[in-house]
């Protein structure tokens, strides 16, 4: 038998599952590259190589080891999660988004000779993205969000700067640029979308 608040609570976690799945993917493929003979780090963004092209759509799910990981896991999950209830039914082209553009930058301006991965562009594209998506939609909720990410996670805007050993800031500076994009398009298309009339949440 079920209870009257089981569909609610259904309800109130779906926005979250593309985020889970996501993030679990990054997990069950970190685990494969531990097994022998594997290294699947090879197919991230290589700059400039045509073969390198399709570490695209594979860099965000791979990590150079469990720690790399960890460090990716909890910012992935919250600015993932927030951008799926913030901006309700955008999450995936957003996500899309980030990924083949921030990718494409990195492929382009990355350092030769080296392989990009991990999911911080992303998680770069996302933090930007619900910045910009509060600033354009200026919906209480986006808004508030915008200013608890800032809070938050304000101090990763030094990650785009060049002069880190072994950090892609240019796979965070490509992410952030992305993102900015993405809300700025996607927030134009939903406040031309959105009620003339009512509360604007």
């Amino acid at each position: 038998m079920t209870t009257p608040t089981t569909p609610t609570r259904r309800n109130a976690l779906g926005p979250i599952v593309p985020v889970l799945v996501l993030l679990g993917a990054m997990w069950l493929l970190e685990l494969v590259d531990t097994l022998p003979s594997v290294y699947l780090d090879q197919h991230g963004i290589v700059p400039r190589a045509t073969d390198g092209l399709y570490g695209i759509l594979a860099a965000p799910f791979l990590h150079a080891g469990f720690d790399h990981l960890i460090a990716n896991t909890t910012a992935f999950l919250v600015l993932g999660s927030l951008l799926a209830y913030t901006a309700r039914g955008r999450f995936w082209p957003a996500t899309l988004g980030i990924v083949l553009l921030g990718g494409l930058g990195t492929w382009l301006i990355g350092a030769p000779y080296s392989i990009h991965v991990g999911a911080s562009g992303l998680i770069y594209g996302y933090a930007a993205f619900l910045v910009v998506w509060g600033i354009v939609t200026r919906r209480i909720v986006a808004v508030l969000v915008a200013i608890v990410v800032v809070v938050l996670y304000g101090g990763i805007v030094g990650g785009v700067l060049p002069g880190q050993p072994g950090i892609s800031w240019e796979g965070h500076l490509c992410g952030a640029l992305a993102g900015i994009g993405m809300a700025w398009w996607l927030g134009r298309r939903d406040n031309s979308e959105r009620p003339r009339r009512g509360i604007p949440w």
